[in-house]
């Protein structure tokens, strides 16, 4: 399995940069996960939009989909891949993203997009992966995270997530833990994101083998927040950052 970092952005882009989104590739497969602000810009240095297989979206905050518009416009109307491109999603997502466009194009995303609604802790099959999503701590919406196996090795993602067993649970093991860190100790920590330390607490106590921290504000030090889960978490620490390329194996 291949992950791809398209944007690592905590809630904005840095100048440059993008928001949540990744592309998971294993067997010929293109999984994009998360669909975040300049993900399908990035997504196209490495594939076409013809080749995107599936995509799976934690939840309905705009910086985790907002490219699916672009995506549905580019191939429904381009005619830039075939009708029923996979979409999985928590409960309810299609409906909140659906309604922001006009009723005609809203008929036509339902033909580009075959829509699943995830079920939590229930493994569906995308292509080569097994996926088992799990509910998180977020505000507003469902929010989920993911556990992917492609049988080589196990990639968990926390979404959007404040502190929670559930993904001490998705992360049980796994070769790479790619957890939201949007915070720092020195700032007001709510219970709806993660901090870098307590994204190290999850890793460690979920026996990763390695942390990958993702969506910290731009606007902070990022190599303070590598320090600050270093406290928590003993082993091997990276930065997600666009174009970063990572094979997940055990």
């Amino acid at each position: 399995m291949e992950l791809t970092v398209l944007g690592s952005g905590g809630t904005w882009p840095a100048a440059g940069g993008a928001t949540s989104g990744f592309l998971v590739r294993a067997d010929g497969f293109n999984l994009w996960m998360e669909a975040g602000t300049g993900t399908l810009s990035r997504l196209q240095q490495y594939i076409p939009i013809s080749e995107i297989h599936a995509v799976i979206v934690s939840h309905a905050h705009p910086d985790h989909f907002v490219d699916l518009y672009p995506a549905f416009y580019a191939r429904h109307y381009a005619a830039l891949g075939t009708h029923g491109l996979p979409l999985y999603a928590p409960p309810g997502f299609y409906g909140h993203v659906s309604h922001l466009i006009s009723d005609e194009s809203r008929d036509k995303m339902s033909i580009a997009f075959d829509v699943n609604e995830l079920v939590p802790e229930k493994v569906v099959e995308i292509g080569p992966f097994r996926v088992q999503a799990g509910l998180v701590e977020h505000i507003g919406v469902v929010a989920m995270g993911f556990r992917i196996d492609d049988g080589g090795g196990v990639l968990a993602y926390t979404g959007d997530s404040g502190p929670t067993t559930e993904v001490v649970d998705l992360g049980r093991g796994a070769d790479v833990l790619v957890s939201e860190a949007t915070w720092q100790d020195h700032m007001d920590l709510l219970p709806f994101h993660m901090s870098a330390r307590q994204a190290g607490e999850h890793a460690a106590a979920a026996g990763v083998g390695e942390l990958m921290l993702t969506h910290i504000w731009p606007s902070l030090d990022h190599e303070l927040s590598r320090e600050q889960a270093s406290a928590t978490f003993d082993g091997p620490i990276e930065l997600a950052s666009e174009g970063l390329v990572r094979v997940i194996a055990r």
